[in-house]
């Protein structure tokens, strides 16, 4: 290829033209408005500011729910259809504990976090990385791994939601789980997942994972 090359000229200076177009948009922005008075701007941001805020707190609401959880068929098919099957999607209470409630944060600080980190999920769904049953359980304890971990993290957040240490009474508790709760619980040894991993879904094959008997 010689120096002279249209093709390798044009790769060269693709980045210097995109340097030139950024500066002249900055150039732009900083600039003051000859057509628009600063009131008129500072309102325009302003309305700009409420629709965007607006928009994102909408989504922000509408994607934490168990229908959106069980728009794709990977959640609706696998771990909503275990989830079903257990004390926390009926029981003689009435109250059920749905999707977001175990794995979506209360708190606005803490859901931005995670919505961040569910971000990836959505490139799971797009690339099929558990598009079928058989790619699903070959995946599940990595995926239970990881939400482990994250429940580890947080002190079973999610859980003391609506479990309350203080709360309990122990003498309504089975003699097993009075004792583990006074013996672990109450002396902050461990917090709930190490103890009640399954709780909503069927377990992966346990062997190897630590702590696991």
């Amino acid at each position: 290829m010689s120096a002279t090359d249209p093709a390798a000229a044009s790769r060269r200076s693709s980045p210097a033209r995109i340097w030139g177009f950024v500066v002249e948009l900055w150039d732009v922005l900083r600039r003051p408005s000859s057509v628009f008075g600063l009131g008129v701007l500072v309102l325009a941001g302003f309305v700009a500011g409420v629709v965007f805020w607006g928009g994102f707190n909408t989504a922000l609401e509408l994607t934490p729910t168990e229908k959106f959880c069980t728009g794709c068929h990977e959640m609706r098919d696998n771990v909503f259809s275990e989830l079903k099957t257990t004390i926390h999607f009926s029981n003689r209470s009435g109250v059920r504990a749905s999707c977001p409630d175990c794995h979506v944060p209360h708190d606005w600080t803490d859901k931005i976090a995670r919505k961040m980190q569910a971000s990836k999920e959505v490139w799971g769904h797009l690339f099929g990385t558990i598009n079928t049953r058989e790619k699903f359980v070959d995946r599940r304890l990595e995926l239970a791994l990881h939400e482990w971990a994250r429940f580890k993290a947080n002190d079973s957040l999610e859980c003391r939601n609506c479990h309350s240490a203080e709360s309990m009474d122990i003498t309504r508790q089975s003699p097993r789980a009075s004792v583990a709760h006074q013996r672990f619980l109450f002396t902050n040894e461990k917090t709930c997942i190490d103890c009640h991993k399954g709780i909503a879904h069927h377990l992966p094959d346990m062997r190897g994972v630590p702590g696991w008997q």
